[in-house]
């Protein structure tokens, strides 16, 4: 895009008006902007910086979708850039992960950067600040830096050491550079305001003394610039038009003009969008890595954490979770998504996408007394109704079937239409059957069903008499048996960071976020490849781990049931 004139690739014609409800609040602004001056014969540009502290959350992705889907419509581009200006927190692992989950979001990047790229270049912005008497060499230390700002309600004071000369100040701040003073004793901050009614202009921070070694740079530098120094600076560096960050950072955008202004470079403008918060979810990286570090979860991919990679792992689609940041838009004020509605999201592809097939997570056996001993027949399935071009597929039937322990009930009340004693059901694909004996174990519990079959009743056949119930089952001598985990959310309260005084969030974890089962399968699922998708036929739809599968033992996930449970139990609950 040129100019606010050219309209998106498949933009519907209409009033201004019109187009503009069409259009979320930062369209909006990017079509104003793109008809002044300023942008005049320039394209969007805009950049996805994460630090590399962490893996991506679904946090992110939001982001990731909003920058990179700002680009594609306006015809822009979009580059990544890595906030690598903390070398102590982060590590290679991290930026490969990011690239990782970047592209499997279905997003490419103009450019590759990283903060590091432009370490001399900061570096020589702030002795040009120091020449004109806007930054000057401190040696409060933190505690007293804390002290001298103010409160919110309070002005700051300056520091005793804010009147440095020009010459001194240079002096001091290449002595950093050299690394002759230790960790924390001097700082490099701008010279503002000390009164402001914000307090991120109250003579910020640009550089710390930090003696430790950079995933890139080695060490070769002792002072790291901070964030606010070296964002906009950054931005301006690459000619990013429109800087879209998250609303926490609305207070420092002041001081991003500020910095860009005094420097006499590239201008860009920031735009503030609320963050995504997400019910029985924690967002915190720092919460997250102490989830894993203490032994919470297993790692940063495990199927229960709200990474990216977690969800890629426990079977999301990239398609899902781009359809979810769609759906739930961009606002300017904090919301928090019922987490629901992203589970929505990936029910809704999967049920487009995922073969059907037979599992019987706790089984129970079947015996067809009256069916032959030695006779197989193999029945014709569907693999997708959603989806004719992916054919069908065969099924093995025998005299001896599993199904799940929950189809059969006892004393069944009247309006329960799968197995009981005395009753019949039908076995999708198979024929009806008739419950006529009950074997128990030691213990009271089922071991064992003897039913009877109607050969008349075959799926398919012409058949004048039904039944109400339907069941699916696998064939007890062809089944494969495999651990297939159950994975539920890892938290039991919808805001997990509101934990009880004296308490934290680990408190309101959910000790029954991961059940492992031993299921007894049909036997095409054998040869899955990790990664693939599938629906367990009434049960939930699963997916084939990608890390802990081996060939021809596959370990399935699930990836959520078939209907929202805990909408069900929630609405059960006012109910009583």
């Amino acid at each position: 895009m040129t100019g606010a004139a050219e309209k998106p690739e498949g933009s519907e014609p209409g009033s201004d008006e019109a187009k503009a409800e069409r259009l979320n609040f930062i369209e909006q602004e990017i079509e104003k902007d793109f008809a002044l001056p300023k942008l005049e014969g320039k394209t969007l540009t805009t950049r996805f910086p994460p630090e590399p502290n962490g893996y991506l959350h679904i946090g992110h992705a939001k982001s990731i979708c909003l920058n990179f889907g700002l680009a594609q419509k306006y015809g822009g581009t979009t580059n990544l850039r890595f906030d690598d200006t903390n070398p102590s927190k982060e590590e290679q692992e991290y930026v490969d992960s990011i690239q990782e989950d970047v592209r499997w979001l279905g997003f490419d990047w103009n450019s590759l950067h990283f903060a590091s790229d432009y370490f001399a270049q900061l570096y020589d912005w702030a002795v040009q600040l120091i020449r004109d008497g806007k930054a000057y060499v401190c040696d409060l230390t933190p505690e007293e830096t804390r002290e001298y700002r103010g409160t919110l309600t309070s002005p700051g004071k300056d520091s005793p050491y804010r009147g440095r000369s020009p010459e001194e100040n240079l002096e001091l701040f290449e002595k950093m550079k050299s690394g002759e003073f230790p960790d924390g004793s001097r700082t490099l901050r701008a010279k503002i305001d000390m009164a402001a009614s914000n307090v991120n202009l109250r003579d910020p921070v640009m550089y710390r003394v930090l003696h430790a070694h950079h995933h890139r740079t080695g060490d070769k530098w002792c002072i790291y610039p901070m964030y606010d120094w070296a964002h906009g600076q950054s931005d301006s560096l690459e000619g990013i038009t429109h800087s879209v960050c998250t609303l926490e950072f609305e207070d420092h955008r002041p001081l991003y003009n500020w910095f860009c202004e005094n420097l006499g470079i590239w201008h860009p403008r920031q735009i503030e969008f609320a963050r995504l918060n997400l019910t029985y979810t924690v967002m915190s990286k720092r919460k997250l890595l102490q989830l894993v570090q203490e032994g919470h979860v297993d790692s940063w991919d495990d199927p229960r954490m709200p990474t990216i990679s977690g969800y890629r792992r426990r079977g999301y689609t990239p398609e899902s979770i781009r359809n979810f940041c769609e759906r739930i838009g961009v606002a300017k004020f904090y919301s928090t998504i019922d987490v629901g509605v992203l589970e929505g999201c990936i029910r809704e592809h999967l049920n487009k996408i995922a073969n059907r097939v037979m599992a019987v997570l706790d089984p129970v056996k079947v015996v067809l007394t009256n069916y032959p001993e030695d006779q197989v027949e193999i029945m014709e399935a569907t693999n997708n109704p959603e989806d004719e071009s992916v054919g069908k597929r065969e099924l093995p039937f025998s005299r001896e079937l599993y199904i799940e322990r929950s189809d059969f009930m006892e004393d069944a009340p009247r309006k329960f239409f799968r197995l009981k004693p005395g009753g019949e059901v039908r076995l999708r694909y198979g024929y009806i059957i008739k419950c006529e004996e009950v074997i128990k174990g030691d213990s009271g519990e089922v071991v064992e069903l003897r039913c009877t079959y109607d050969p008349e009743t075959r799926s398919g056949m012409e058949v004048a008499r039904k039944v109400k119930g339907t069941i699916h089952w696998v064939s007890a001598a062809h089944a494969i048996e495999a651990p297939v985990r159950l994975y539920d959310r890892l938290f039991l309260s919808e805001n997990p960071e509101l934990a009880e005084k004296g308490k934290t969030f680990l408190d309101n974890m959910n000790p029954d976020s991961l059940t492992t089962i031993q299921a007894k399968l049909e036997p095409s699922l054998k040869d899955l490849t990790p990664g693939s998708r599938v629906q367990f036929e009434r049960n939930g739809y699963f997916c084939v781990d990608t890390v802990d599968s081996k060939e021809g033992e596959p370990v399935f996930n699930r990836v959520v049931t078939l209907r929202d449970s805990w909408a069900k139990m929630q609405a059960k609950g006012k109910a009583n």
